[in-house]
């Protein structure tokens, strides 16, 4: 079976991608990873987490996928020192120097290669894997087909990994120039302040001073932005193909966008040689219930899916509403509001428990920890006993449809 892989860009993010399916999780520390804005992870809440993560019987990978400076270099001997320390299962590299670095210095470290190191055919995978890769993150420009015949060219031992669900950089492998070119800010080492999502209008050299209107809706222009892979209708044939492990990227997005995805595709893996039309049809609804734009197949099946652009800004069918803070008594459960509801409302549960997942439950009564009965949850953050006899698990989450 292939492993899922969650982002976590947070503690309670990785808690939530372990409880809702995923085998393994990856996050960068305070430095040298390509989200500076992730929250991240100090190096001892690495090793807490790595701990937490080993318990369980799960795995941790640290992104240090900076294209490196010479500069960038300072502090990352004593930076793998504590990775080692902490017992990482792996860290995820994409510049040359950083792999030789960490060779030499930390070489008890199992290294996976990066999709920013562009690896795209059969002789950079041989090379790297010479250079002692246990794993390549393959480009997401290759096809399926071109992923099989790779495969077949490449030692058995060594792993790929592919991405299948979640926002797609419209530079090539991520590689791009924009945001340290109009901010200052480097996207290749950790900054990027995404240029490609801001509103364009284009003007003709000759006509100046007219503006054209480029797929405009009434939100503005958004002509750089990349619609979202999603591949769960899919994953038998990147199986096949020779994928080891499935990527889902989203290091800043939402614990309800980590929830819903993971549990989907832990859903759709756990059951990949079973599924009808109508259960994808259900997991596509379900991936649509969290904040995404327009989804594509990318470059898998090549020439068949080329309007990868996407014009408009995200949506979604569901809201984050409240996570629940302990396990259900049958009668009353506490939980903690994210989004204001009223005593008449639905809500919809998401779990990892086939017993209570996609049930509603209409709110008749809740009140404060004081017991106070309560009919608005306004305040944000708020611990409220909502009262109803399904049997929720701490961890699970309540929605409500938009």
């Amino acid at each position: 079976m292939a492993e899922l892989l969650a982002p976590a860009g947070t503690f309670e993010k990785m808690e939530t991608a372990f409880r809702f399916g995923a085998d393994a999780v990856y996050f960068a520390g305070k430095k040298f990873g390509l989200r500076a804005f992730a929250g991240n992870f100090s190096d001892n809440e690495i090793k807490e987490a790595t701990t937490y993560a080993h318990s369980i019987g799960k795995k941790v990978y640290i992104t240090i996928n900076i294209l490196a400076h010479e500069g960038d270099f300072i502090g990352l001997k004593e930076y793998l020192d504590e990775l080692v320390k902490a017992k990482v299962d792996a860290v995820i590299v994409s510049d040359l120097g950083i792999i030789e670095f960490i060779k030499e210095n930390a070489p008890s470290l199992t290294i996976h290669v990066s999709t920013q190191a562009n690896i795209l055919n059969s002789y950079a995978i041989n090379f790297m894997y010479k250079m002692g890769v246990k794993r390549v993150i393959l480009a997401r420009e290759l096809s399926i087909e071109e992923i099989k015949q790779i495969r077949k060219r490449i030692p058995k031992d060594l792993e790929l990994e592919s991405f299948v669900h979640g926002a797609m950089c419209i530079s090539y492998s991520g590689r791009c120039l924009l945001s340290n070119y109009l901010t200052g800010r480097d996207a290749n080492r950790g900054a990027c302040t995404q240029p490609c999502r801001w509103e364009y209008t284009i003007t003709e050299k000759s006509r100046k001073g007219e503006e054209y209107e480029i797929q405009e809706d009434d939100r503005g222009t958004y002509i750089l932005n990349s619609k979202d892979m999603m591949m769960i209708d899919h994953l038998k044939e990147l199986e096949d193909a020779g994928v080891t492990s499935f990527k889902i990227e989203g290091r800043m997005k939402s614990p309800y966008y980590v929830a819903n995805v993971v549990n989907a595709y832990r859903y759709a893996l756990d059951n990949m040689n079973t599924l009808k039309e109508k259960d994808f049809d259900m997991l596509k609804k379900e991936l649509c219930k969290t904040s995404h734009r327009k989804y594509t197949t990318g470059f898998y099946f090549g020439a068949k899916d080329k309007e990868c652009l996407e014009s408009s800004m995200p949506v979604q069918t569901s809201e984050f509403m409240a996570s629940v803070l302990a396990d259900g008594d049958g009668e009353k459960v506490l939980i903690e509001q994210r989004n204001r509801f009223k005593v008449g409302d639905t809500l919809e549960v998401l779990s990892p428990n086939k017993d209570t997942f996609n049930k509603t439950i209409k709110i008749e009564k809740m009140t404060d920890e004081n017991g106070e009965e309560i009919v608005d949850a306004k305040d944000v953050q708020q611990k409220i006993y909502l009262f109803t006899n399904l049997n929720l698990e701490k961890g699970d989450i309540l929605r409500k449809e938009i």
